[in-house]
């Protein structure tokens, strides 16, 4: 596998290389939890006289369970612009060597988990890009274009990563500023971004009309800012929270300080389901946190299914807060029954059949003197497949388990996510076609219970109408072109991955 080759505004930072290994899709990690896998992390950061790199480092540590295949980060001084990446985790791409060579002012960072575009080292973020007028860019992207094939033909290249393309959709206007090029593209691009893009100069945001995912803009102590996809990525900085980029809106921030555009009128929708799992639980947005949505959930689940029991568990680590709730609201006494082990990492799993059949167990064990003889509410975040909520249910049972009664904080997931979640197809989802009677039969509980999807909604601080809910009702926010066809395309494109 080969790197790209150094130009005159690209120069691979010392210690770069290409990987030696295309982590393929890991099975374990989407199954073994049957969550849908989180997507991509974004930071840019604009602070004359600081470390922007190492700053970017932390804020992409910060952000490592939005995707672990890939990191990289570009920085620049205002003369060229240099690119470490690779695939791994945040802290095994980057030294202490390799992050003192991204000297500058500015930078971009990018963790990457794949929706399109084959798991390797060409795909890894933040995309290189020169343009004719001498200058370069770098780009970092989370979400997912629905136009992907559409914007190919016209560049008249391979349909791929989204990511490139849409880099070379803007390094290809040659007459207008960086900050130009975005206002005349963004309004091209269909489907769910939320971007961060640099110049040698400048550092840029912008973020599709309905908001898909989140962005949010903080301001350092001593003047600098941070750009970043979560809450948390700001805060290990240091940065005070400002507001988040608005839906349709481009931000620039240079030494004159920021200033924002309208590329199109708002029309928000964020992601449901970055409150039900993919946000870290320390994430604040639109005025709401994470953590106490979570717990509101747990304690609607206790409201509109409760259950004789002796005590509530989680499923480490999503449903814990949820578990919280629950436990409180119903009175029953919370405990760990289930111990997650934290070093099983998936660069050390490669996902052969005999690995899938021990699946949760490598991940997950019961706590004997917890689980034995009692009965349990176990709470989840989803039910994707139903493979691995059945192994949890035969292992707690196994451990002496009297009963197990499974409670889902989200509803049943009955339609894939085209807006930049690794979501299995309709056809692999549990919930698309059989009755949860049916699934509870198939995983083997005494009880199953999804919260309502009017419950799930009043956990937030949105409005319906402010929300993305189709990976739930088949209501999409943002057409899908050919939606079936698609379908097969992303389905196409993740066996390319593996």
């Amino acid at each position: 596998m080969t790197s790209e080759q150094p130009a005159a505004h690209h120069s691979p930072a010392p210690g770069s290389r290409p990987s030696r290994v295309a982590f393929p899709s890991d099975a374990l990690d989407g199954d073994e939890l049957d969550s849908p896998k989180e997507e991509c992390g974004v930071v840019g950061v604009f602070a004359p006289g600081e470390e922007v790199a190492r700053l970017t480092y932390f804020g992409l540590y910060a952000l490592q369970h939005r995707g672990q295949e890939s990191a990289g980060i570009a920085a620049s001084s205002g003369r060229r612009i240099v690119v470490h990446k690779d695939m791994g985790l945040v802290n095994q791409v980057f030294t202490d060597t390799g992050l003192a060579a991204l000297e500058g002012h500015l930078s971009v960072g990018h963790c990457r988990y794949s929706t399109t575009g084959a798991s390797s080292w060409v795909n890894a973020q933040p995309q290189y890009r020169e343009t004719p007028a001498g200058g370069g860019l770098a780009l970092g992207h989370n979400g997912n274009l629905v136009n992907t094939a559409e914007l190919a033909r016209e560049l008249d290249v391979p349909s791929g990563n989204d990511s490139e393309i849409m880099a070379s959709l803007l390094a290809r206007e040659v007459d207008v500023s960086l900050e130009e090029a975005i206002v005349r593209t963004a309004p091209r691009l269909k489907g769910a971004f939320s971007v961060v893009v640099m110049d040698e100069e400048r550092l840029h945001a912008f973020r599709d009309p309905n908001g898909v995912r989140p962005l949010q803009i903080g301001r350092l102590p001593a003047g600098g800012w941070v750009v970043a996809s979560e809450t948390a990525a700001l805060d290990i900085v240091g940065a005070v929270y400002v507001r988040d980029v608005a839906p349709g809106e481009v931000v620039t921030i240079d030494g004159n300080g920021l200033h924002s555009r309208r590329f199109a009128p708002p029309n928000p929708t964020f992601c449901l389901f970055e409150w039900v799992y993919l946000a870290r639980p320390d994430h604040r947005q639109d005025g709401g946190s994470v953590l106490y949505a979570r717990r509101s959930m747990g304690r609607q689940l206790a409201r509109e299914a409760p259950v004789e029991a002796d005590i509530v568990i989680p499923v480490p680590e999503a449903g814990r807060d949820a578990a919280a709730g629950y436990a409180a609201e119903s009175g029953l006494p919370f405990a760990d029954g289930l111990v997650k082990n934290r070093y099983v990492g998936r660069t050390f799993i490669q996902p052969t059949q005999s690995l899938r059949q021990l699946g949760i167990k490598l991940k997950l064990s019961p706590v004997t003197e917890i689980v034995e003889g009692r009965r349990l509410v176990v709470v989840d975040d989803s039910i994707v497949r139903g493979n691995t909520a059945r192994q949890l249910v035969a292992m707690l049972r196994e451990a002496g388990a009297a009963e197990v009664h499974l409670r889902i904080t989200s509803p049943p997931i009955k339609h894939p996510c085209y807006y930049g979640i690794d979501m299995a197809t309709r056809a692999e989802l549990v919930g698309a076609d059989l009755e949860v009677e049916e699934i509870r039969d198939f995983i083997g509980c005494d009880s199953l219970h999804y919260i309502s999807l009017n419950g799930l909604i009043a956990s937030t601080p949105h409005q319906r109408e402010k929300l993305c809910t189709a990976c739930f009702s088949g209501e999409y926010p943002i057409p899908v072109p050919g939606e079936h066809e698609q379908l097969a395309q992303i389905k196409f494109e993740f066996s390319e991955s593996v």
